[in-house]
């Protein structure tokens, strides 16, 4: 039973933390609710950091989740720049690393989110070698891109992810030359399987990205502080004024663990493992966005998954959870990108080994299509590149796990919706 003397403590002030700050509020907790962040930025929303705010094109303000007197008028006590160190289960209670003040919940949101994974390789610790997880890392590298676009730079980016090719279209929109570094042979490799990723590799070509698959680095060479050049296993030396670590993140799960919560297996992405509520192994305790690992009935397993729509769904979710009410958390994973004129969302889960067959429905040599993840007449997974409005049909198809005629799936004459059963 929720009542007005009771205290909600969220730990994470990303997306996921201030959405489930603000459910709280709209539905009807008139209880504390305080919202610790390690940042001394307001909670704000990451994808602009490698697209539209890192190009210049979104101002900074537009980033925040929540305007700054939002909180005060909404009775949410925000903790800016603070950290928790510990867990006590049995007091419940939060512990602060900065001045040891403890406080007590009712109910503990873990909402910590990812840090970027670092490279273990001699030269880390020159000036320029960067990170792209938080509002000051974006700040950080809008103006080296401006400055190696103006001067003629060159950055290396290690990874081919989707922070690593966002990255490397903002640097050729400002001019700078790049080079992308990658272990596989093609990119999103993880995401989208070889198919896919080629035509990401030609897009980026296009636009005068140099790309070096099936390599790592080895080395970031630098001379009074700053970098020279990136070394490959292969023995090659690339010329570079910048080097971007862009090959993944971790969860950040510390706080759980040493507070003795169950976490999910590494091997499948890790995380703070938790039920269809988002509570974990202690039924006071839940946990959303990037750390939390949920069972998902439609793909037959627990997923983690480190994209905005997670988070703007995931905070809610728990939230009301939090409150006593019944909620399954089974979105459909969806995430989106643009690089240079390509838009593209993407919906479900599909990566290498998972499926049979790639349905192409449009024309893929002009980036106008939709690609289907389909094993055995059932469609997985979905993305449509610079085609619109389709999302909704793609993720009914996926949720229905109904078989379709793949001939018909690839056809543009035929309707989405006609498919879905």
């Amino acid at each position: 039973m929720v009542d007005a003397d009771q205290t909600f403590v969220i730990v994470g002030g990303g997306l996921a933390g201030a959405k489930a700050a603000e459910t709280l509020r709209a539905e009807g907790f008139s209880g504390r609710v305080i919202l610790i962040c390690d940042e001394r930025d307001h909670p704000y929303e990451r994808p602009p950091l490698s697209k539209g705010y890192l190009l210049g094109k979104e101002e900074r303000d537009s980033v925040f989740v929540h305007e700054p007197a939002w909180y005060a008028r909404n009775d949410i006590e925000l903790h800016l720049g603070q950290t928790v160190d510990a867990v006590d289960r049995t007091a419940k209670t939060v512990r602060f690393g900065e001045d040891g003040t403890v406080v007590r919940y009712d109910k503990l949101l873990l909402a910590t989110g990812a840090e970027p994974r670092r490279l273990d390789i001699p030269g880390t610790d020159l000036a320029g070698v960067h990170h792209l997880r938080r509002l000051a890392h974006a700040e950080r590298l809008k103006g080296v891109l401006a400055a190696l676009g103006r001067d003629n730079g060159h950055i290396v980016i290690a990874g081919a992810g989707w922070i690593g090719l966002e990255v490397a279209a903002a640097a050729r929109e400002y001019g700078a030359e790049v080079t992308v570094v990658e272990q596989e042979q093609t990119p999103l490799h993880g995401v989208l399987g070889p198919e896919l990723g080629a035509l990401f590799a030609e897009l980026h070509r296009e636009h005068g990205v140099r790309f070096r698959f099936g390599v790592r680095l080895t080395e970031i060479v630098g001379q009074d502080g700053m970098v020279l050049a990136a070394r490959t296993d292969d023995g090659d030396e690339h010329p570079a004024h910048d080097v971007l670590a862009a090959i993944g993140a971790a969860p950040r799960v510390a706080l759980a663990e040493a507070a003795g919560l169950e976490l999910a297996d590494r091997a499948q992405g890790g995380g703070i493992a938790v039920d269809e509520r988002l509570r974990t192994s202690d039924p006071d305790i839940y946990a959303a966005g990037d750390a939390a690992a949920f069972p998902h009935a439609l793909f037959g397993r627990r997923l983690r998954v480190e994209h905005w729509a997670n988070a703007l769904n995931g905070g809610p979710a728990a939230a009301r959870a939090m409150l006593g009410q019944d909620i399954t958390y089974d979105r459909v994973p969806y995430f989106f990108s643009g690089q240079y004129d390509m838009g593209m969302e993407y919906s479900g889960w599909a990566p290498p080994g998972s499926y049979d067959q790639v349905v192409i429905r449009g024309d893929a040599g002009k980036r106008e299509f939709i690609a289907f993840w389909v094993q055995e007449g059932r469609v997985l997974a979905g993305m449509n590149m610079n085609v619109w409005d389709v999302t909704d049909p793609i993720q009914q198809l996926i949720r229905s796990r109904a078989q379709v005629d793949t001939e018909a799936l690839a056809d543009p004459h035929v309707a989405l919706d006609s498919l879905i059963p």
